[in-house]
């Protein structure tokens, strides 16, 4: 503060002082008038140099504020033209009205007035497209509130800030951030885990000097393609390695496609069993000991799936890369044996065994479920099969099981099996691992103890908390794993003749009567049933297609196109609706057809959804396509229920299948 604000003396206690001295004068004049005059005039040059001083004071003071005001202005026009930040007043119309220096700077000119803010900031497009004049803008989504964005100009980031009720935007560098940012990201820490998934099948047969041959040469591939990528990698055995790798190495393997595992596969051509890969990767958990759990579980998904593939876990993605050849045979019995014991075991400690397929049961579902059923009363555990209203596809089946009075009663319903359910039931999930594809969820969610019985490639979604499972995709049926695993769970099987044919007629169906999916172990599963009094006949008879529903396949199939010279498309007419089985049967048909390798089937269902049926001979992986589209199934049998129309499903599906033809091919 000034000096002379501090030694100015005011305030009502002058005025005061200068009555008092007033009444004073005038006591001392009534006593001395000539003592009160020369008072008087002393007082009255007083009173005169205070006013002289006041006024003084007052042409300083305002001189003082009228200096300090200019500075104000002065320095205020300084510090926006010197700020390192950029502001810009634009108009209603959107054209630069005014800017500091620093904005200036920003586009490299002196002056942008004038200038559209679309043209200078292209970024800033679909903000622009609401109305910005006014200070209160109302339009169809409601009053505009402030805005951030991030810009880029000539290749340096800012933060834009943007008041529409003023009209200004301030343009922070952000650059330095925004590098760091990505360079954080990048550099974030990411776990493998390679393991040579068929080993042992692909040295059968070979001595030591050639299985360490073979193992030699396939850790110098592996070894060369981690240095490729930038890639630590450390061999934990014979079979299996440990990767550690950061964002950015995972980008570059993602958009490879995990070359590795062609390569892999490639190189061992020659052996009767090529070798394949698994890998399992994590990304983006807080902890190192969390991705290690969860680059185990990809490992573990991608095993479950097949194997020659990678799962690649990413927060909440999930994405999946190879897995274009079927899943190798197992040729040896120690895991059904040790599976059939743990079984057996979890049976005699329940009260009682429920047996749960999908919704919409087929063949294979049924007689699964019928072979657990008579293990369980083996050993005489009570137990049931959990069925509701058949469907056309297993019609003739259960019209053949109603034969058979103590095998119909075993069948209960939904509301049944939660009515019976305890805390000491066993539940056994067949032919599905997913919970939400279960005849009833609910039995699932409240059940203790549950078995997964399942020859389909692991997704996504899956029972995690069960006891037991057992999923074997390289299976034709789970009435083949269902067959093996009766051969080890007692000294003495005993099923009868129509036990064993339902068991034959889910792998008959499965296979497509034997031509497809079909390995050693399903026809060594097939000639056990045989031995127990399997009816063919029977069999034959219960499959026969009825002459209407051939007909209505003949006229679905006059539909079909041939789209990448080897893929049959069907897509029905609008308000065509078609039964489930009769799609995927039209699919299966045609299979059969020359110069076909897969097919596709569109088409309206009864209950207004829109399904898709995927089949194929192998050669293309028909789950990864369903997959996308938010379905599943097995490499070569798929489907998807969508919601919409046959049209825009079927643009869906050129559209996935031009994605995955564009990036890694469509056929193996």
């Amino acid at each position: 503060m000034p000096k002379f604000l501090q030694r100015r003396w005011h305030g009502y206690h002058t005025v005061w002082a200068f009555m008092l001295l007033l009444a004073l004068i005038i006591i001392v004049s009534i006593y001395n008038w000539a003592l009160g005059v020369v008072s008087l005039f002393l007082a009255g040059t007083l009173c005169f140099y205070m006013l002289k001083t006041e006024i003084s004071f007052r042409r300083n003071l305002v001189e003082y504020i009228n200096g300090l005001t200019f500075r104000i202005k002065r320095v205020e026009g300084e510090a926006v033209s010197m700020l390192p930040l950029g502001i810009i007043l634009f108009s209603e119309d959107r054209t630069v009205e005014w800017n500091n220096r620093y904005a200036g700077d920003v586009f490299a000119r002196k002056s942008l007035v004038g200038e559209p803010l679309q043209e200078l900031l292209p970024d800033m497009q679909s903000f622009f497209t609401t109305n910005v004049s006014g200070k209160r803008d109302v339009h169809k989504e409601g009053v505009l509130h402030d805005t951030r964005l991030e810009l880029t100009v000539d290749e340096r980031y800012y933060q834009a800030v943007i008041i529409p009720s003023e009209r200004i935007l301030y343009m922070y560098d952000i650059t330095e951030l925004v590098v760091l940012r990505e360079r954080y990201e990048d550099e974030k820490l990411a776990i493998g885990i390679v393991m040579m998934d068929n080993l042992d099948e692909s040295a059968q047969g070979m001595d030591d000097q050639q299985r360490t041959s073979l193992i030699a040469k396939v850790a110098s591939e592996i070894t060369e393609w981690s240095k490729q990528f930038d890639v630590y990698l450390r061999r934990l055995s014979s079979e299996r390695y440990l990767m550690l790798l950061n964002h950015r190495s995972l980008q570059a393997l993602e958009e490879s496609r995990f070359v590795i595992l062609d390569e892999i596969r490639e190189m061992t051509a020659d052996l009767k069993v090529p070798m394949t890969l698994s890998i399992g990767m994590a990304f983006g958990a807080d902890s190192a000991s969390e991705l290690g759990a969860l680059a185990q579980s990809s490992l573990d998904m991608a095993l479950g799936r097949g194997g020659d593939q990678a799962a690649v876990k990413a927060g909440q993605r999930l994405s999946f890369y190879g897995g274009k050849s079927n899943a190798a045979e197992k040729r040896t019995r120690v895991r059904a044996r040790v599976i059939a014991h743990a079984l057996r075991d979890l049976m005699q400690e329940s009260d009682r065994v429920l047996i749960l397929g999908h919704r919409t049961p087929d063949i294979d579902a049924v007689g699964a479920a019928i072979g657990l059923l008579r293990a369980a009363q083996m050993y005489n555990v009570e137990a049931s099969i959990v069925m509701e209203t058949p469907n056309p596809s297993i019609t003739n089946m259960m019209e053949q099981i109603r034969k058979d009075d103590e095998l119909f009663k075993s069948f209960i319903t939904t509301e049944q099996s939660l009515q019976v359910m305890t805390e000491h039931t066993l539940l056994i999930v067949v032919d599905t691992h997913k919970a939400s594809m279960t005849m009833e969820p609910r039995l699932v969610q409240y059940a203790s103890r549950i078995v997964v019985v399942d020859h389909h490639r692991r997704g996504e979604e899956f029972i995690n908390d069960a006891v037991l499972v057992y999923l074997e995709p390289y299976a034709s049926s789970t009435c083949e794993l269902v067959t093996e695993l009766l051969q080890y769970i007692h000294e003495k099987v005993k099923i009868s003749p129509l036990d064993a044919t339902m068991l034959l007629a889910g792998i008959t169906v499965d296979t497509k009567h034997f031509a497809l999916h079909t390995g050693s172990r399903t026809f060594e599963a097939a000639g056990f049933l045989r031995r127990n009094g399997a009816d063919t006949v029977l069999i034959q008879r219960m499959l026969k297609e009825d002459l209407q529903e051939y007909i209505s396949k003949a006229e679905i199939i006059k539909h079909a196109r041939m789209i990448y010279d080897q893929i049959a498309l069907v897509v029905t007419a609008p308000g065509m609706k078609i039964p489930q089985l009769l799609i995927a049967q039209t699919a299966d048909t045609l299979l059969g057809m020359t110069n076909v390798v897969a097919s596709f089937v569109i088409s309206e269902r009864p209950d207004g959804l829109i399904s898709i049926s995927a089949r194929s001979l192998g050669r293309m992986n028909v789950q990864v396509v369903m997959e996308k589209m938010g379905g599943g199934g097995h490499l070569s049998n798929a489907a998807v229920q969508l919601e919409g129309t046959c049209k825009e499903a079927e643009a869906r599906l050129l559209q996935v299948l031009a994605e995955i033809e564009s990036k890694e091919g469509l056929f193996e």
